[in-house]
């Protein structure tokens, strides 16, 4: 019986990496046209009696303005161009500060955003991270930097049913991501951490005071170079 069992997850483990690995080398080349986070917040909306909303329209990176290229990097991961999907300096600031109780991000790399939002679910679980960590390594071999942040610009939640840069340009600003300025790149990158509670446009103090930190920020960074 023991013997059945190990065979059974042998088989089971060589299943999911093989699996895993052409997802990966797939989504290299073909646009992600859907997330599961996609799926949860459709679910959400409609055990709260709203429609499920989602406008998503996927552009290349050629087509994503590099002010909202630098703002995210600005905001999210300051480090993205230097690591290898995992900030172990950042992660570790994050883990001192939550241990004081202090209110901070996680830590979270673009790599690691953009793992748990194609492959994975929502949650804190053990499980769950250690995937995320699997499917970091994976897609820091495999996509390379620029199309991490290809797929994060175009699969990460901006506004409330609203995946990507093209339509964050269109829902917020009435524009194309192409043509996104540095004010209005910044005003999408500072609702991120929490993209359903806060505007980019019309924005609260709050935000507007990310913005312009984040504008700070921008200024340091050089032409990108993936």
């Amino acid at each position: 019986m023991i013997k059945k069992i190990l065979r059974w997850i042998k088989k089971a483990l060589l299943w999911f990496f093989a699996i895993s690995i052409l997802l990966v080398v797939i989504f290299k080349w073909v646009p992600v046209p859907y997330t599961p986070l996609m799926a949860i917040r459709a679910i959400e909306n409609k055990i709260d009696g709203n429609d499920a909303v989602l406008s998503h329209d996927w552009v290349p990176l050629e087509e994503i303005s590099p002010n909202l290229q630098k703002a995210v990097i600005a905001s999210e991961d300051g480090n993205f161009l230097k690591h290898n999907g995992f900030d172990f300096q950042a992660m570790s600031k994050a883990f001192k500060n939550n241990q004081k109780g202090k209110k901070i991000k996680g830590g979270s790399t673009i790599s690691q955003q953009t793992a748990k939002n194609v492959f994975l679910w929502q949650g804190r679980s053990y499980l769950r991270k250690g995937l995320e960590a699997y499917f970091t390594v994976l897609i820091e071999l495999i996509w390379g930097k620029e199309r991490i942040m290809e797929v994060y610009l175009n699969s990460i939640e901006m506004g409330n049913g609203v995946y990507g840069a093209e339509e964050a340009a269109r829902v917020w600003y009435r524009t194309k991501a192409k043509n996104l300025t540095k004010r209005e790149a910044a005003g999408i990158a500072a609702i991120l951490p929490n993209p359903r509670k806060y505007k980019a446009s019309n924005s609260s103090a709050y935000i507007e005071r990310r913005k312009d930190k984040i504008m700070r920020v921008m200024r340091h960074i050089g032409k990108i170079e993936y």
